[in-house]
């Protein structure tokens, strides 16, 4: 779609409005909506806002900034009347360029640097991001009190509640992958999430329930460029948080929000390109090329300071932990889900469809970030001929204590991964995709506004280990 498609649709659905969005530094979708014959539907389209009041942008002396729509993103909203919406990029008056602390921007450059490397003249990422959808999910936190409550029709500790009736079927904890209905409860919801999608332009692989109980799900969203998937990422969760508040439910992308049940991840499918060519597919391991292997190589040198972007909340670290089929372990091999990187199966021949799988990543990232992160750990692995060592062939979970041992794990605390980008960024500088000030940001906010807060509030399993010391 261009502009003109774009206005054509505009016309063809008699649509008034239009809804303009665009992220944060830190993920968060932002919008708002104006007449839709303010716009020209051209490059000339600049449409100001208070840059001061958006997370990671501009003082209040300096806030005045423009979205620039790209038209290629538009769709009819289904959660705003009247409204066709797209997404924006975000460009500095003062400076006269685009602004160089919005993620969008940020992952145009990454994508942009790939072909002055030479290496490549696209990357393709395909996200896998898992979500919950409860019944009821509840929290405060104040001077004397702090709790959370979640409740799930389909929560296994609900089959023996008292209702009346107790229709029983529910997931067991570990036990929620792909059952049919009834023990999959949430089918028809997700039906109509895909069918949004769809209807919004988002290309749908497959839905099903995940493995853990209390309505963890799965949405299988078609691979796409790296600036494009990561809005095809901003559309699904727009889409499924507002999906789920329609059917009086509460989907939720923290990577951890349950104790003792499996978290969500972001599995990203990613493959480099030149000419039509996959660059990924090779002779060598798995049928990897050694491109591929040195892409592979970056990924896991950079992977403690790729945390910090890639698994960015405390949250995530909760999720990271050994039990609970989550990828501490650094180490790569195919179909092998204990492993950092998976090389997945593919059809004998199919090049096209050969590709590596990190799974560290969860949905609380900022998808433009996290993508360009990854591409620029693995071009800087390319670049420098990072060895990534032999194949790990064996499930590690199940591996003596003495052999486990010896597998380098990832960061065990959002504090760790700090440190460790603290003292590892530079691969983030090429081509000029982050800046140190970008990066100082990050570290400080994480710290100041997230870890030192969190540190400072007693926990409420302090009060079961410590209450009568």
């Amino acid at each position: 779609m261009d502009a003109k498609s774009a206005r054509q649709l505009a016309e063809k659905e008699g649509l008034q409005l239009a809804d303009v969005k665009f992220s944060d530094l830190f993920g968060q979708w932002k919008h708002f909506t104006i007449p839709i014959d303010l716009l020209d539907f051209s490059e000339k389209d600049r449409l100001p806002f208070d840059g001061s009041s958006i997370h990671g942008f501009k003082e209040i002396h300096e806030s005045d900034m423009e979205l620039v729509p790209d038209y290629a993103t538009s769709f009819v909203d289904p959660f705003a009347s009247n409204s066709i919406s797209m997404v924006c990029d975000v460009y500095d008056p003062h400076c006269k360029k685009f602004f160089e602390r919005d993620c969008r921007t940020m992952a145009r450059k990454a994508e942009a640097y790939l072909k002055t490397t030479g290496i490549g003249d696209g990357a393709y990422f395909g996200p896998e991001a898992e979500f919950f959808v409860f019944d009821d999910l509840r929290f405060d936190q104040k001077e004397n009190q702090g709790y959370y409550f979640i409740d799930s029709k389909e929560g296994a500790w609900n089959s023996g509640n008292g209702g009346t009736p107790n229709l029983a079927y529910r997931p067991r904890f570990k036990e929620g992958y792909i059952p049919v209905p009834p023990n999959d409860g949430l089918q028809e919801v997700r039906t109509d999430m895909i069918l949004t999608m769809r209807r919004c332009g988002l290309k749908i692989e497959k839905h099903h329930h995940e493995v853990a109980t209390a309505g963890q799900c799965e949405i299988g969203i078609r691979f796409d460029t790296l600036t494009r998937a990561a809005d095809n990422v901003m559309i699904y969760k727009y889409i499924v948080k507002n999906i789920a508040h329609k059917h009086n439910k509460v989907a939720t992308f923290m990577p951890k929000p349950m104790f003792n049940d499996n978290g969500s991840g972001m599995h990203c499918n990613q493959s480099v390109w030149k000419d039509g060519k996959n660059l990924f597919a090779g002779d060598g391991y798995a049928g990897l090329s050694q491109t591929a292997l040195y892409y592979i190589g970056g990924l896991m040198a950079h992977a403690d300071s790729l945390a910090a972007i890639v698994s960015p909340t405390t949250n995530s670290y909760k999720r990271l932990v050994p039990g609970f089929e989550a990828p501490v372990n650094l180490a790569y091999s195919q179909a092998n889900r204990s492993v950092a990187v998976r090389i997945p199966l593919t059809p004998e021949g199919n090049t096209a469809a050969k590709r590596i799988e990190y799974r560290p990543p969860d949905p609380s990232c900022n998808p433009y970030l996290a993508f360009s992160a990854m591409l620029l750990a693995g071009i800087d692995g390319i670049k420098k001929k990072m060895d990534p060592g032999e194949a790990a062939t064996e499930n590690i979970y199940h591996m003596s204590k003495e052999k486990s041992a010896k597998i380098k794990k990832l960061p065990t605390t959002l504090s760790e991964a700090i440190c460790a980008l603290e003292n590892d960024y530079d691969y983030l500088l090429q081509g000029e995709v982050f800046n140190k000030e970008t990066v100082r940001m990050w570290i400080d906010h994480k710290r100041h506004k997230e870890m030192g807060p969190l540190s400072l509030r007693p926990h409420p399993y302090e009060f079961y280990l410590y209450h009568d010391v």
